[in-house]
């Protein structure tokens, strides 16, 4: 008969204490949905109904295929005027979290910019696509 041993911690090999544990995630995880419903009924009243990315339209039926995304990735920033937030569909918000997710992966390689160095920065943009617009206005 084999006894039963309780999962040990990695690096000091101490016993877990698995009640506690659990205790700390399912109050961790009430405060965060407690807060989550808050914000997400907050959005859908300042907000119209639709992604923003794919432009898909929701109903009441579909609403919660519906959610809001933190535009800077900041779970607990959520002003009452709703500017960090905009409203995704799952699969635009899913997109959304794989793209900073590749992003802190390529910094953390040494082969990514960080998000105020863009491509952009730094550099004019010598093209002006109306350069010979007051010329053809100005033909007779």
């Amino acid at each position: 008969m084999a006894t039963h041993n309780p999962p040990r911690h990695g690096k000091t090999g101490k016993p877990i204490d698995t009640a506690k544990l659990d205790q700390v995630v399912a109050k961790a995880r009430k405060a965060s949905e407690e807060r989550a419903a808050g914000y997400r009924d907050q959005a859908l009243k300042l907000y119209p109904w639709v992604c923003g990315r794919c432009a898909r339209t929701f109903t009441r039926e579909n609403l919660r295929e519906l959610t809001v995304h933190h535009k800077d990735m900041d779970h607990d920033n959520n002003p009452p005027d709703g500017s960090n937030w905009e409203l995704l569909c799952i699969y635009c918000h899913d997109n959304e979290h794989q793209k900073y997710e590749e992003h802190l992966a390529a910094l953390a390689r040494g082969t990514g910019k960080p998000a105020k160095a863009s491509a952009n920065a730094g550099s004019a943009a010598t093209f002006n696509p109306f350069a010979g617009l007051a010329d053809l206005l100005n033909k007779d």
